[in-house]
């Protein structure tokens, strides 16, 4: 499908997701990653900040408000807490979360799972979203997926590597 995949190899394609065990058959599957030049230790509390705002285009998703470029020491997500904040509202739902590992959400019948993979010089921060839609509402899912998740992780990516940087040089 047009749009279902950017930055991930065929191996992180084939893993299992937490994701995964929401969606029996799902007929949106999306795959999305990013290698960040810090440890997962650096990047796992901006996964978990995503509750509260998007970090894609913020003029999009966000109305305009900025999302927050520092870490505010939010506590560990817990299952049952609200997903994420956009435009002021919360979001969706936590379906399981693993500290320091993923955080698998939904929103809307989507489901997705951030999974930290520790590499030896960095980690790789990976995105699966799954859903069950028409054909044509998945494809249009699934491109519009690419563009907001793409600016998410690339979002996220940045900040953990300033904050890595920031910490290295203390």
């Amino acid at each position: 499908m047009i749009g279902d995949r950017w930055g991930v190899t065929d191996s992180e394609k084939l893993r299992c997701y937490p994701c995964d065990d929401f969606v029996a058959s799902p007929t949106l599957q999306a795959w999305r990653g990013v290698a960040i030049e810090a440890s997962a230790e650096v990047v796992w509390p901006w996964v978990a900040q995503v509750r509260l705002a998007p970090y894609s285009y913020d003029w999009i998703d966000n109305l305009g408000r900025r999302s927050p470029r520092e870490l505010v020491g939010l506590p560990e997500p817990q299952v049952g807490e609200r997903f994420t904040t956009a435009g002021g509202r919360e979001l969706g739902r936590i379906v399981s979360v693993d500290p320091g590992k993923q955080l698998t959400g939904t929103i809307i019948g989507a489901f997705m799972s951030y999974v930290l993979v520790p590499q030896e010089h960095d980690t790789r921060l990976l995105l699966k979203v799954v859903m069950q839609a028409t054909r044509w509402a998945a494809l249009g899912l699934s491109v519009g997926d690419l563009i907001m998740a793409r600016r998410q992780l690339l979002n996220l990516k940045q900040l953990a590597e300033r904050h890595h940087q920031g910490t290295a040089k203390e």
